[in-house]
């Protein structure tokens, strides 16, 4: 073959490779924590990459997706919005999963920042507009990851989470180390600069909406602080919170501060 005409194959063949479709919809990815594979799920959304650098939301779970599967933590809550209504979400949205009998907290949480860094630097992130959010379990876990990286996000969304244990039937470990002083005023100092939305349902059996009422208290200082209570839901508040459109609004309008905290 001469010169020219293994040039002319090379850009034909290069040609090919980039036109390949890029994955989209949700795709499975696994972090490694103490030696453990964990797998966790990414949502690309149909038009991505064409859109440009997105912004990212990591979200956590409930108690009752727990588990090793990689998948039942997108069946509830913010996967089943994104899978009723994708055009709401247009972001990369990052679904880790913890073991049965595990918390968001200690190797879990970071577990769960390790799959954020990961797709931060896998597909393309806008690192000003990476969001928190996450129920029951998760809301707790988002306190706590919210607490300990306010830097890293942009905006965050407890939906019927807790700082404070509010159950002595709860699993939970501090949100606020002790060393840290009273959780509350210590919380508020943390997360003065970082816009929050709360969400809790009024009739709350599970998680007593006082653990949510008491959050929004302590943060009242914080301008950029919202409270929403649903009179008469219970426990499932995350349905009403992510369908809704204001919430979405509110939260792709958030920008990372430029200046550390």
């Amino acid at each position: 073959m001469n010169a020219p005409a293994a040039l002319c194959l090379a850009a034909a063949l290069a040609s090919g490779a980039a036109a390949q479709p890029v994955p989209t919809g949700f795709l499975n990815r696994v972090v490694t924590q103490g030696g453990k594979i964990l797998p966790y799920q990414v949502y690309l959304p149909s038009d991505y990459p064409a859109r440009g650098p997105l912004p990212v939301i990591l979200f956590l779970h409930g108690s009752g997706e727990r588990g090793t599967d990689g998948l039942l933590q997108t069946v509830g809550g913010l996967g089943q919005a994104i899978r009723a209504g994708a055009s709401r979400y247009p972001a990369i949205v990052v679904f880790p999963q913890m073991p049965a009998g595990t918390q968001w907290v200690g190797p879990q949480a970071e577990a769960a920042m390790t799959a954020l860094r990961q797709t931060l630097g896998e597909f393309r992130c806008d690192p000003d507009r990476v969001y928190l959010t996450g129920l029951s379990m998760g809301g707790h876990g988002t306190w706590y990851l919210a607490y300990r990286h306010p830097e890293v996000f942009a905006a965050v969304a407890p939906v019927c989470g807790w700082v404070e244990r509010p159950n002595p039937l709860l699993e939970s470990d501090p949100v606020v180390p002790p060393a840290d002083g009273p959780a509350f005023p210590a919380l508020a100092r943390k997360l003065r600069d970082v816009p929050v939305w709360i969400f809790h349902g009024e009739m709350d059996g599970t998680v007593p909406v006082g653990a949510s009422r008491a959050a929004a208290a302590a943060l009242k200082e914080n301008p950029r602080a919202k409270y929403t209570e649903f009179l008469g839901l219970g426990h499932n508040c995350w349905d009403a919170t992510y369908a809704s459109d204001a919430f979405t609004a509110w939260l792709f309008a958030q920008r990372r501060a430029s200046a550390p905290r």
